[in-house]
């Protein structure tokens, strides 16, 4: 897709923009374990594919810190089902 994908550590957020508008992944993070409990696309830039690349950047990142996911927002559970590539970083509550 080629946007840029930002992370704000403190804020336990992947963020990004298009057209003015924001979206995010949202995580909470306890020890080595990452839960993404919210990716927000607004409507008017929805479709694109940015939720997936908010998705795979988190998941990156969570691969390089050795960190499982647990997937507790209904995208993050949708994502878990359709690339199985991510099968071994997925953990459940």
């Amino acid at each position: 897709m080629g946007m840029p994908i930002r992370h704000d550590a403190e804020l336990h957020r992947f963020h990004t923009s298009a057209e003015g508008h924001g979206a995010e992944l949202v995580y909470r993070l306890a020890g080595k374990v990452m839960t993404i409990v919210h990716t927000g696309v607004p409507e008017e830039i929805a479709g694109r594919g940015i939720a997936a690349e908010l998705m795979k950047a988190a998941l990156a990142h969570a691969q390089a810190s050795e960190w499982t996911v647990v997937p507790a927002c209904s995208y993050a559970r949708a994502f878990k089902g359709r690339y199985p590539e991510y099968a071994h970083l997925w953990r459940e509550r």
